[in-house]
């Protein structure tokens, strides 16, 4: 189970501001919460954070999940002091008006919100229409003059949504970037409930950078490993809600377990050994369909150098790239402890890859 100590590491994560380029008070975090469990903890230079367990092993193992995150950055500010932005990553603008926002200005956090005109003075027209150019969004800060926005949150200011961490009924939670804050808990969370247990291969447990600009830190971060087998956490869709497609998505539930991709892109016989693994440990394990290459770091890390044996372990989530995902804390806790099992019991040498 989550205790208190691991539930506030998540949370406290979830509410560190890291958006694509910015996210170095996320690895900061990362860095301090496994101390002690890691041979040697750095950041390379496109700021993935790495800690290493077991390094002189002959077998390298990577397990990478993203801790950046869908945000905008201040584009222009008008003589009345009003913010236009620019978005960074992933971002579904449909949500954006009446957002509450956080910037990170140079002398601190600085609230505001995204406008919206009020729909009492709509057309019938705009109020059926979505959300036009990103153009026609705008920042309130609550500044009075251009001057005074731009001392608060001068041009290039990056920002998030401020959706914070939040507990919902039982077991389940929300918070806006659990895509992929909850992947980095897990990856972390596996390499604390390794201490003292047996491990054959070099584990090297990475918190990647920029993804959401195109799987950016993953590819580097492989390169400088270059790994014998990766393992990829990131989130997926659960289908259990009312908008769920099954049909096209699979049969996925929150506080259902982690989720086993299957498909081309995965070896099968990594894929054998984590199912093995999940069935020993007691863990259930719920599996998707991914007929091609897919957007996660997993796919960055099939293809690193001369090629690498991948799975993929995803955790459900509902509502992606929204400030308000949703999660179960036991998918994270069973993905975790499947994590630690898998790497525990691979051999020195382990058989996998393709083999004549």
């Amino acid at each position: 189970m989550i205790d208190n100590k691991q539930l506030n590491f998540l949370r406290t994560l979830c509410e560190t501001q890291t958006p694509s380029g910015r996210e170095i008070e996320g690895q900061r975090l990362v860095a301090k919460y496994v101390e002690g469990y890691a041979d040697e903890i750095r950041l390379d230079r496109l700021g993935n954070l790495h800690a290493v367990k077991n390094p002189g092993a002959p077998t390298r193992v990577m397990i990478d999940a993203h801790c950046d995150e869908n945000g905008f950055m201040v584009q222009h500010i008008d003589e009345r002091g009003f913010l236009y932005f620019s978005l960074v990553g992933g971002v579904n603008k449909q949500l954006l008006p009446g957002e509450r926002v956080l910037l990170m200005g140079p002398a601190g956090p600085v609230n505001g919100v995204i406008g919206r005109k009020a729909i009492h003075l709509m057309e019938p027209k705009e109020r059926e229409a979505g959300v036009g150019k990103i153009d026609d969004l705008w920042i309130d800060i609550g500044a009075g003059s251009k001057a005074e926005a731009i001392e608060a949150a001068p041009i290039g200011t990056f920002g998030t949504a401020d959706a914070p961490f939040r507990r919902l009924c039982g077991t389940r939670a929300s918070a806006r970037a659990f895509d992929d804050r909850c992947g980095v808990f897990v990856v972390m969370e596996a390499l604390r409930r390794l201490k003292g247990r047996p491990l054959a291969v070099a584990a090297h447990f990475v918190s990647a950078t920029q993804e959401e600009l195109g799987l950016l830190g993953s590819k580097v971060a492989a390169f400088g490993i270059d790994p014998h087998m990766g393992i990829s956490v990131d989130v997926t869709f659960a289908t259990d809600d009312p908008k769920g497609t099954p049909k096209t998505v699979a049969d996925i539930r929150l506080g259902g377990g982690p989720v086993l991709g299957v498909g081309p892109n995965y070896d099968p016989a990594f894929c054998e050994i984590v199912r093995s693994v999940a069935s020993d440990s007691g863990i259930p394990l719920q599996t998707q369909p991914r007929s091609r290459g897919n957007g996660t770091d997993g796919f960055v890390m099939r293809h690193t150098r001369a090629g690498v044996p991948v799975v993929q372990v995803s955790i459900p989530l509902r509502y992606m790239h929204s400030s308000v995902e949703t999660i179960d804390l036991e998918d994270l806790d069973r993905s975790a402890q499947l994590l630690a099992d898998v790497l525990s019991s691979l051999p020195a040498d382990p058989q996998v890859g393709f083999r004549l």
